[in-house]
């Protein structure tokens, strides 16, 4: 008797289990069409919501018509790259085990940026393609570079050793930037507001060419659900299990870089978003990869489309850029991540 009970509250869990999960996915879709409709209806000019719903269905006849025209495109790309790097933040966490990983932290949008910048001062970039080809270049060396250094001395990558030599890396290319600009009075403003990280002036022209990127990079990573979980279990355990551990750590590593190349090359540097998201979708859905990537690209798309309005509201008629809300939001949770744990265990 006993043992044919056993398995019913079992199933029971795991049923109820998936129902909450896709009851938060139902409300986590819903806030995303939400933050998308307040994105298109506030900024310097508030717009009635029959005014947005007249304006979507093509009406261009009044102010605050165009105005919804405009933040149209602004709206799709915030909402494109908070996904971007929502879920190459859950990634990285996932390949390198790391709670502290986050594009910014470890450098790589900051590597990004380095490579568009040397790109348009010295080699003259201006096609949002080439710009996206060099930005994933540029990520893919920096990822490289701080994963060998935090993989140096004794216990190998640690996410201490991670965090610290993301940040020094960041540090160090950030100075870069600044002397490459230094001088340049042709390209020093585009490059300063763009260092900043931001949607804004965001056109369906810029857009389109880094699309495909996003695309490529979104469907690897989604693709490496599984490896990643295996991945959490230990190297040794992955290995028992078939997992090939450098194949799965490359390819959703490759993944993840090709999500902040081409959101940096079109954003700017946006730190942060990556950090936050994933962690905050833990406490939602639990750890598994299948249920954490496409909340964390979903949670991360809300984050940017929320911090856009938050930025255009509180300076009225003036706008703070996108990439400060995140920075504001996101230190202290850094720093929070790091007082709850041991430093001997990060």
């Amino acid at each position: 008797m006993t043992a044919t009970a056993t398995p019913a509250p079992t199933v029971a869990l795991v049923r109820r289990s998936a129902r909450v999960r896709l009851l938060w996915l139902a409300v986590l879709v819903a806030l995303l069409v939400a933050a998308g409709v307040t994105s298109l209806a506030v900024g310097s000019r508030q717009v009635a919501w029959h005014d947005v719903v007249a304006a979507l269905g093509g009406a261009r006849d009044g102010l605050d018509h165009a105005a919804v025209a405009v933040r149209v495109p602004r709206t799709a790309l915030a909402a494109l790259v908070g996904a971007a790097l929502g879920l190459a933040g859950a990634v990285m966490q996932g390949v390198t085990r790391n709670p502290l990983a986050d594009p910014g932290i470890l450098g790589v949008t900051t590597g990004a940026s380095l490579a568009v910048v040397v790109g348009i001062a010295w080699f003259g970039l201006t096609t949002a393609t080439s710009k996206v080809w060099v930005a994933i270049l540029g990520a893919g060396v920096t990822a490289v570079f701080v994963y060998v250094i935090g993989s140096l001395g004794r216990g190998g990558a640690t996410p201490l050793k991670l965090a610290l030599a993301g940040a020094a890396t960041s540090a160090a290319l950030s100075s870069f930037i600044a002397g490459v600009v230094l001088g340049r009075n042709d390209i020093s403003g585009t490059v300063r507001s763009w260092q900043v990280g931001g949607v804004g002036g965001a056109t369906f022209a810029t857009m389109t060419p880094v699309l495909p990127f996003l695309a490529a990079g979104l469907v690897v990573c989604l693709a490496c659900a599984r490896s990643l979980d295996s991945l959490a279990l230990g190297d040794d355990v992955a290995a028992g299990l078939g997992e090939n551990v450098a194949v799965a750590r490359g390819v959703a590593s490759l993944g993840a870089i090709v999500l902040c190349g081409a959101a940096t090359s079109v954003a700017g540097p946006i730190a942060f978003v990556g950090l936050v998201v994933p962690h905050a979708c833990r406490l939602i859905v639990g750890p598994a990869h299948r249920w954490l990537l496409p909340f964390s690209a979903l949670a991360g798309a809300c984050l940017l489309l929320l911090g856009d309005v938050v930025g255009r509201v509180v300076a009225r008629p003036e706008e703070i850029a996108v990439g400060i809300i995140t920075a504001i939001v996101g230190a202290p949770f850094f720093i929070a991540i790091v007082r709850r744990r041991k430093v001997r265990e990060l």
